[in-house]
């Protein structure tokens, strides 16, 4: 009763101004604040359980839905492609559903077991649950795993899947009634041809062997219906082709572009655990197996369903127990195109996945090709894609075994269809229930139906691998960034440039990083961060640039919490100068204008001159206009660094972050650089990370941190004069090697060298 109360409390103090009228007696449980509205946005968002109903209430100020607990009502939670989802069904279907980011996994596991638990009696007394060490839910009886934290989603590909493209097709919705009533005239006008045999054999050729003479004009008049049928049916077949053909493709365009520009918006955490091959083969071949199924495979199913749907009308009108004979074949065609279905489905999503690893050996090798030839690697790296390879013959050959069974059957049941047919039209022309045209122009007709049926068999295998392909893509449309834009944004004014950085936490999955940390950063100020590594000095960079959202705390800028900004937005008041410098293919003045697109030449100039880049880009054959290879390729190390800090300057960015930012440039270098530097950081907000930690001697202040935590903060002088452990990084640091008198190697002890703090 006390832990009732006592989780009673904690949920009204989170809808203290917006409570669900509860009745007298009723009891809650336990509450949720999710952080996410309906549109994945950030929005509060409250869910209560009590021991009567399940409460919601979707935003501030909107009113409170509930539904009686009964034993129906299921809580379902999973992770949606990034972010945490919890559904409400009951046995008609789903309620409700309630998305909230990752950080409130543990919240969201703990509600769904108060949930869970809530019809289960009470343990005797002495006899304790077992506890997941992740949640701390209770685990089932004579188990050991706890079902939240084991629970993954597992989602196999759907033919239905492909409904989904419906919303690409939307826009040519015009375009595609057209292409239908297109295809529906020209099937019509194929089936012509057939149903003019039936006079032309009783009414023509019968009689005449019968010795009855030709109407030259009747027989002119059937072929040249059947002339103007063929006519009508290629022109009506030749347009429908041709708009369907570009429809399928800009639906296909589209496809491509939308998944491209919805990868971009995700958050750095999404590629981490993807690999650019896999994701260059969704984007490009899967778009391109979708768009031919659309242009052609989907484009010959409409065309036979139309033309087995009419061929059967036309058929049961002439003779219904003769067609009643046709559809003999069709169940075993069924139950075969059902068993091979699903061997099929999972078989094409294998060979995606395979076919991903082996554009993911070529996208690791073919960049990294200057490292493979160093270190003689190019054996190695062939085998590697030899490997993939023949995993990917495997998973085909296997497939192509169940496939090459399939089709040959299908073929053999549409023969034994014909002969049964051919078997009792015989007898129904020898009893004279129909003519020898009936059944002549059945034949012709049942050729049609059979093959269509078996063009229809065979497109199972072109439309699983659509299938297959569109869940890959839609794989990352429905994966959501867990750096998603607040429902209504705060307007970004001048920005000053003041960091608070407010108790954060971090966790990258179970795995704790940052714990506890706050700093005060004023606007102009420079922060050198320090620490060894994996402390978690780039974590925080990253957190600050908002690359990844805090765990726990806040971080804000100007005061302002930077969940409540839009992320583009906020970026574009920092300029960012990676540990590795990474620049794209084209000139120099592009790729250092790559963050102002309109930048004039001067602006360019003189970024690259407070870079100290403009010299060795004046010895360049071309200048500015200079092409600059793939990554960089033709420029040194140092060069790439200049280009890249001009390009971050550029800007003029409020903030500045420094992530090793002269790591890749030589000391004379490095001296140029920073006594550019030593200009620019004046007004702007500047965080650095440097390891060579003369480097950031002129920082205002000096972050020493460890194992997540800030450990010391303070200028240069002070840490040394305090022999902490920012000394003990100096004094590591200020060891060095020499050469005693025998050739031999001595390490100078840290005391040898105490003078040198104070250089």
């Amino acid at each position: 009763m006390q832990q009732q109360q006592s989780v009673a409390q904690r949920a009204q103090s989170s809808w203290e101004h917006n409570q669900p009228q509860l009745d007298t007696g009723e009891n809650v449980l336990a509450s949720l604040e999710v952080d996410l509205n309906g549109d994945r946005q950030f929005g509060p968002a409250w869910l209560v359980l009590t021991d009567r109903r399940f409460w919601a209430c979707d935003s501030t100020g909107a009113p409170w839905r509930s539904w009686a607990l009964t034993p129906q009502l299921q809580l379902q939670l999973s992770d949606q492609a990034g972010l945490g989802l919890l559904e409400l069904h009951d046995a008609a279907g789903r309620l409700a559903s309630w998305n909230f980011t990752l950080k409130l996994h543990l919240q969201a596991q703990r509600f769904e077991e108060a949930f869970t638990q809530r019809e289960q009696p009470p343990r005797p007394r002495g006899e304790e649950a077992a506890q997941c060490p992740s949640c701390q839910a209770q685990l089932p009886e004579d188990s050991e795993e706890c079902p939240s934290c084991a629970r993954e989603l597992h989602t196999p590909p759907s033919t239905w899947v492909l409904l989904r493209l419906a919303r690409f097709a939307k826009p040519y919705q015009g375009q595609l009634l057209l292409g239908f009533l297109l295809m529906l005239g020209s099937t019509a006008a194929t089936l012509v041809a057939p149903y003019m045999t039936m006079p032309i054999m009783d009414k023509v050729l019968i009689p005449f062997q019968n010795g009855e003479r030709i109407d030259p004009s009747q027989v002119a008049l059937y072929l040249a219906g059947l002339f103007g049928a063929a006519l009508l049916s290629w022109g009506l077949g030749w347009a429908k082709t041709y708009i369907l053909a570009l429809v399928s493709e800009r639906i296909a365009a589209d496809l491509r572009t939308t998944t491209f520009e919805h990868l971009l918006s995700l958050s750095l955490e999404y590629f981490g655990s993807k690999r650019t091959g896999d994701l260059m083969a969704r984007i490009g071949s899967e778009t391109d197996r979708i768009s031919v199924f659309l242009s052609l495979h989907a484009l010959d199913f409409i065309t036979d369903v139309l033309m087995l749907g009419m061929t059967a009308i036309i058929l049961f009108s002439i003779n219904p127990w003769l067609a009643l004979a046709t559809l003999v074949p069709l169940p075993f065609i069924a139950w075969m195109i059902h068993l091979v279905r699903d061997r099929l489905r999972t078989g094409f999503e294998k060979i995606d996945r395979v076919w991903g690893e082996v554009t993911s050996v070529l996208a690791d090798t073919i960049p990294g090709i200057r490292v493979v030839k160093a270190f003689a690697q190019e054996r190695r790296e062939g085998q590697r894609f030899h490997d993939a390879n023949a995993r990917n013959l495997a998973v085909n050959d296997k497939l192509n075994k169940t496939w090459s069974l399939f089709s040959p059957t299908v073929a053999l049941l549409t023969e034994i269809g014909l002969l049964v047919v051919w078997a009792f039209g015989i007898y129904l022309v020898a009893g004279g229930d129909i003519t020898v045209g009936v059944l002549t122009a059945f034949i012709a007709y049942i050729g049609r139906f059979y093959g269509r049926l078996d063009s229809m068999s065979r497109i199972v295998s072109v439309t699983q691998k659509a299938a297959a392909g569109a869940k890959r893509i839609f794989d990352i449309l429905d994966h959501h960034s867990n750096v998603p834009d607040p429902v209504q944004p705060v307007e970004m004014g001048a920005v000053k440039g003041a960091i608070q950085i407010e108790d954060v936490g971090f966790r990258y999955g179970n795995r704790s990083v940052i714990r506890g940390l706050s700093l005060d950063i004023r606007p102009g100020e420079m922060i050198g961060l320090v620490g060894h590594s994996g402390s978690g000095k780039s974590t925080l960079v990253n957190l600050i640039c908002r690359f990844y959202d805090v765990s726990e705390g806040a971080i804000k800028i100007d005061g302002v919490d930077l969940r409540r900004l839009r992320v583009a937005d906020y970026r574009r008041h920092i300029g960012l100068v990676l540990q590795e410098p990474f620049l794209f293919f084209g000139t120099i003045a592009e790729n250092i204008a790559y963050g102002k697109p309109d930048a004039t030449r001067e602006e360019i100039v003189a970024a690259a001159r407070a870079a100290h880049a403009h010299e060795f880009i004046l010895r360049l054959p071309q200048g500015y206009d200079s092409l600059v290879g793939e990554r960089g390729q033709g420029l040194s190390g140092g060069e790439r660094q200049r280009i890249s800090i001009a390009r971050a300057l550029l800007i003029d960015p409020r903030l500045l972050i420094m992530d090793e930012a002269t790591s890749a440039v030589d000391t004379e270098t490095e001296k140029e650089i920073q006594k550019a530097l030593d200009n620019l950081v004046r007004g702007r907000t500047t965080i650095a990370i440097a390891h060579r930690l003369s480097t950031l001697r002129k920082a205002d202040r000096l972050v020493v941190m460890d194992r997540g935590e800030i450990v010391e903060v303070g200028p240069h002088d002070e840490l040394i004069a305090a022999q902490g452990a920012y000394w003990r990084l100096w004094e590591a640091q200020a060891r060095r090697v020499e050469q005693d008198s025998d050739g031999g190697l001595i390490v100078v002890p840290p005391n040898a060298h105490a003078h040198t703090t104070n250089a």
